[in-house]
């Protein structure tokens, strides 16, 4: 356990009997599933998906679910428990968990009828499907408003075309909740979310991403050609689906917070266990007032970020609006993640240029969570808007 939760109960980890034994399932679970194939998936970009139908097994893949549809039935402090302690092991498994879990399956929970919600949480929160979400294309990352993918109503169907990219799980996924533009360009009530099943003719994964870090998970292309999806496929009405997805973002948000605040953790737990170890000028470089005081500044930020998190978290348990504080805990925590991971391949030295050791990796990693689900600058945009409004 990192220092940082010994003897720590206004933190996240380990405050509930449910945090504590999702902690510990997930960490024994990693040491056995994921810690021996993490560097070949990395090295290949492989995606391991029959390692997400095993989670499933185990609840994660829907954590906030309820019972009634196949799920876990836990609350948001259980959520980030579980997103924390996959980050500290391998950040691209806990990204693609977190995609799974509060943008496709989070949506379809939100915003899906009682019979929609019938028939696709249960083969998403057991982990028999894998579930991904199209908002991002690639001419409108931030600018949502003026995306390029097209429904055109068609009897009691939607005829789709169009591509979206940066997409997890796109080309692997069995099941995609989708935004495209039913509407006039940048009218915020003119576009629709629907549920595309993979096999739906017109619908297909496109290229794979070669990325710099998370490359366990799966970025890919989806793409539509004249794709027919059933009216009954629409989530919510007509119009709602920018909305929906601004909705089910502030919850990703606090995933994305959680996925830093992982990375940003292992990376001090092993500065710190390396610098009691590595020896100079005959003795620990911790005792030397540059590595201790760093170890000080780390520490500190972590908890910064911890306590936004679980401020959001809090929130959103309790049905409270959470723009504001889920875009300030994952504009701040993904900050110091970066920040975090690059002081712990400075305190390792040569050793942390080299993939020997954990903090390479944590370092390649943690630039993606400044982007996902809305850049730093995004984050800033909208924490202004809500101060200023």
């Amino acid at each position: 356990m990192s220092v940082l939760t010994d003897n720590q109960p206004t933190t996240i980890e380990a405050t509930s009997e449910n945090q504590k034994m999702i902690a510990d399932m997930v960490r024994d679970f990693g040491a056995r599933e994921i810690t021996p194939f993490r560097k070949e998936w990395d090295d290949t970009q492989h995606f391991p998906k029959d390692l997400f139908h095993r989670m499933g097994e185990l609840g994660l893949m829907g954590v906030l679910v309820p019972a009634e549809y196949g799920g876990s039935g836990f609350g948001y402090h259980e959520y980030v428990t579980a997103i924390i302690e996959l980050g500290k092991i391998d950040p691209a498994i806990g990204l693609s968990m977190a995609a799974h879990n509060s943008l496709c399956t989070g949506h379809i929970l939100q915003f899906g009828s009682e019979a929609q919600k019938g028939k696709w949480l249960p083969k998403l929160a057991t982990g028999e499907w894998i579930g991904a979400w199209g908002l991002t294309e690639p001419n409108t990352g931030s600018d949502a408003g003026n995306m390029k993918t097209v429904a055109v109503k068609d009897g009691d169907h939607f005829v789709v075309n169009g591509a979206k990219n940066f997409i997890t799980h796109g080309a692997s996924g069995e099941l995609a909740v989708v935004i495209a533009r039913t509407g006039d360009v940048g009218d915020s009530h003119g576009m629709t979310a629907f549920v595309v099943e993979r096999g739906t003719p017109g619908f297909r994964g496109g290229r794979k991403e070669d990325k710099l870090g998370m490359r366990a998970s799966e970025t890919a292309e989806m793409i539509f050609e004249d794709c027919r999806i059933p009216a009954e496929n629409i989530l919510g009405e007509v119009g709602e689906g920018f909305v929906q997805s601004l909705k089910v973002l502030d919850g990703g948000r606090i995933s994305i917070a959680a996925l830093s605040l992982g990375i940003a953790e292992g990376a001090l737990d092993a500065s710190i266990t390396y610098s009691k170890e590595r020896q100079q000028f005959n003795q620990p470089i911790s005792n030397f007032q540059g590595i201790s005081f760093k170890l000080a500044d780390m520490a500190t930020k972590l908890q910064a970020a911890r306590l936004l998190t679980d401020r959001a978290a809090d929130l959103k348990n309790n049905g409270k609006r959470v723009t504001i504080e889920s875009a300030m805990a994952k504009y701040y925590a993904s900050e110091i993640c970066v920040e975090l991971s690059n002081e712990a391949v400075q305190i390792f030295g040569g050793y942390g240029f080299t993939k020997d050791y954990p903090v390479e990796k944590f370092y390649r990693d943690s630039k993606l969570c400044t982007i996902g689900e809305g850049t730093s600058e995004i984050q800033k945009v909208v924490i202004s808007r809500m101060l200023l409004k």
